[in-house]
């Protein structure tokens, strides 16, 4: 929330003067003495006179008396004041606004390590904050999918039409290139990339941080198409605690609850949740759209001051999951010889961190991270199963210093990652990846700000044909130019890599069968540049605007892809033209003296593989999508919201287009003190894929699946209640 605070005002002096009156003026921040270019200065609430490049203004026709003037401008607290004509020619009135407090608490960015408000970080960084995520969190308080789904450039594909899988997509890239991070952890990938995102509550989350492009010089492989970062709550001597309750009327019941306290040296967080999830079959087909399901979470965190300057943080996540989707008969336990289909997934996830930093003078500290994470699960579908355990070891030390009007971060990390298949020798794989990184960060002036960066990895991976070496080194250059308090731009590029995985969106939706070893196969390598422009002004007293215009290029050589050899069996190898994503993104918000919100973002994606021979489109990414969201809320009161999502025309992958479509939601949510009740209306249109044609093919006993373009459940109405203890 915006809080007021005082402004100063400093007059020249004053004398007599004619009856028509002319007083020029000049508006500057009080703590940088920089003029501010477009504020707003209204006279007695009608005439209104926006300042200059420098700051200035003239008010003429002013009578002879008193005069109110009231002065306001993004980001800073709106003044009223009194003025006294006659005024002396040649003098000038000067006007010092103080940035609101919320401003100047501005969100500090973790993903780039440098501390950095996000105002002055070259790099660029979308950030969903705690408003925005309580919002979302009573859409779908099971996991993050409606989270993610609903933020621009972001696609959250559904990889299986009966047990729900998904991953995410960044500027229409595969999902295996986007790397999801819990505090700067990469705990989600390999076996574990299909179900991450339905296994992630958003309830202790304080903020999520997006990173599109180009990202492997902080963290390695995989940062080809970006970053999500996601940030937990951290604790303070202030109790906090929230209840949540929710129910749905496709049979899904969520219970959860999250607390966290600091006093003296030690300090706590622990997040509990369990989801309940009923079969659900909303065309009437005889197959689940959701699965019948049963997830458990719990997440406790340790925060302990060992001195003024070292701080300790430990924690332990396990998550226990069993999906069972298919055959409705089947899943309520009433198979025949006409009702023979499943699909289950059983998961345990255990990952236990440690965070240790040391402060030292002049604001250098050294970091210490480490991870240990154990990901067991077994997918099973009539008449084959697959099955194995993932283990993946996180090491990273990192010494971050300032020298003048540099910021430096070097560090070192270790990454082990592990598959071993069950009962079978067919898919061992195993990585070890050692690597070096130097950042810089440096303000040249009050203007420009570059970042430069270096990482050198070198990587040892295991497939059927035995050990592979490979080197890669990893630049990055970010720029940031503020021409003035309203425009800013940045421009971006790097190199990455990808190493070789079976763990993909297509293995995922065959469940890995007729899957051939990975052998003789090469890291994918990447090149991608973003560049973009942000503009705020205040349109009238109280209407802000901002708006940011986005251009991508992401280029991947030698890609893996997915062949089939003609006997029934598939398997991954290298083609030598690369697939290229190219497009842009706008986004646009209107918001009224802090209650009335309007977003607006659209997203162009020209996703193409070029080793394609004929339509060389990527499947399933729309041209175009556009996000509508109209908020409003008066704070601890009430708030409403609208949104409406429209899906461009998207290529299936034997070449034919599907339909767009338009869906909407609308949330309703009334606070009474501590208490909270929503509700919910998601997709209250029902859109769905179904309602263009049945998305499970005959024979029902071993059916085939469309590839999934639209919602599968439909419309969704859900409610429930949220207490602050």
């Amino acid at each position: 929330m915006q809080k007021t605070v005082a402004v100063w005002l400093a007059l020249c002096a004053w004398g007599t003067a004619g009856a028509q009156q002319i007083l020029s003026i000049v508006v500057k921040d009080k703590t940088t003495n920089l003029p501010l270019s477009g504020a707003s200065v209204v006279v007695r609430k009608q005439k209104v006179v926006l300042t200059d490049s420098l700051g200035y203004a003239k008010l003429s026709n002013l009578p002879i008396g008193a005069v109110t003037l009231e002065t306001s401008y993004t980001g800073y607290q709106t003044h009223l004041a009194k003025v006294t004509a006659p005024f002396r020619q040649g003098d000038t009135l000067a006007i010092f606004l103080e940035a609101e407090e919320e401003a100047l608490e501005e969100v500090v960015i973790q993903s780039t390590r440098t501390s950095r408000t996000i105002s002055n970080t070259p790099t660029r960084v979308e950030v969903i904050d705690g408003e925005e995520l309580d919002e979302k969190s009573n859409m779908r308080p099971a996991n993050i999918s409606m989270l993610l789904h609903e933020s621009t450039g972001l696609q959250v594909q559904q990889t299986s039409a009966t047990s729900a899988n998904a991953s995410i997509r960044v500027q229409g890239l595969d999902g295996r290139y986007t790397q999801l991070l819990k505090d700067g952890y990469p705990n989600f990938g390999g076996f574990a990339g299909g179900l991450s995102i339905l296994e992630i509550p958003p309830l202790d989350l304080k903020q999520v941080e997006v990173i599109k492009g180009p990202s492997s010089t902080l963290y390695g492989g995989g940062a080809i198409a970006g970053v999500v970062n996601l940030i937990s709550k951290t604790p303070s001597p202030t109790f906090e605690g929230n209840l949540l309750l929710n129910q749905s009327n496709i049979g899904q019941t969520n219970v959860g609850g999250f607390v966290s306290q600091k006093k003296g040296r030690i300090g706590f967080t622990l997040l509990a949740l369990y989801n309940f999830q009923k079969a659900f079959d909303v065309d009437s087909d005889g197959f689940s759209e959701l699965p019948k399901s049963n997830n458990f979470s719990i997440n406790p965190r340790l925060f302990v001051s060992l001195n003024e300057t070292t701080a300790l943080i430990l924690g332990h996540n396990t998550t226990k999951g069993e999906y069972n989707g298919g055959d409705m008969l089947v899943i309520g336990g009433k198979p025949d010889a006409n009702h023979v289909y499943f699909e289950k997934n059983s998961t345990i996830r255990n990952n236990s961190t440690l965070e240790l930093e040391k402060q030292f003078g002049g604001g250098s500290r050294l970091k210490l991270k480490q991870s240990l994470s154990w990901f067991d699960r077994k997918l099973s579908i009539p008449d084959f199963v697959f099955a194995g355990l993932n283990t993946n070891a996180f090491s990273d030390v990192s010494f971050a210093f300032k020298k003048k009007n540099h910021n430096l971060i070097a560090g070192l990390n270790l990454v082990f990652d592990k598959f071993k298949q069950k009962d079978t020798t067919t898919h061992h794989l195993q990585s070890l990846t050692l690597g070096g990184y130097l950042q810089d960060t440096w303000d040249i002036n009050e203007k420009l700000i570059l970042e430069g960066g270096l990482r050198i990895d070198h990587l040892n991976f295991k497939d059927l044909s035995g050990d592979n070496a490979a080197a890669f080194v990893l630049p990055k250059l970010s720029l940031l130019y503020k021409a003035n308090q309203k425009i800013n731009l940045r421009v971006g590029g790097g190199l990455g890599y990808k190493t070789p995985t079976i763990f993909t969106e297509q293995t995922e939706s065959t469940q890995y069968q007729n899957l051939l070893a990975l052998s003789n196969v090469k890291a994918e390598k990447s090149a991608g540049l973003t560049a973009d422009f942000n503009y705020r002004t205040n349109l009238a007293p109280g209407l802000n605007f901002s708006v940011n215009q986005l251009f991508f290029l992401s280029r991947i050589a030698r890609p893996l892809v997915l062949t089939a050899d003609g006997l029934g069996s598939f398997y991954f190898a290298n083609q030598t033209k690369p697939v290229i994503s190219s497009g842009f993104e706008t986004n646009v918000k209107f918001i009224y003296k802090q209650d009335l919100k309007l977003f607006i973002g659209y997203t162009f994606t020209n996703a193409k593989a070029k080793y394609l021979v004929a339509n060389q489109f990527l499947p399933l990414v729309p041209k175009s999508k556009l996000n509508l969201t109209l908020m409003y809320e008066k704070e601890d009161n009430f708030k409403l919201g609208l949104e409406g999502y429209f899906t461009g025309q998207q290529y299936l992958s034997n070449a034919t287009k599907t339909p767009a479509f338009w869906e909407f939601g609308f949330m309703a949510q009334k606070t009474f003190g501590k208490l909270s009740f929503y509700i919910n209306l998601e997709n209250f249109t029902d859109q769905r894929q179904s309602n263009y044609k049945a998305v499970v093919n005959p024979p029902f006993t071993t059916p085939s699946f469309d590839e999934i373009w639209n919602h599968t459940e439909g419309f969704v109405v859900n409610g429930g209640l949220k207490l602050k203890l």
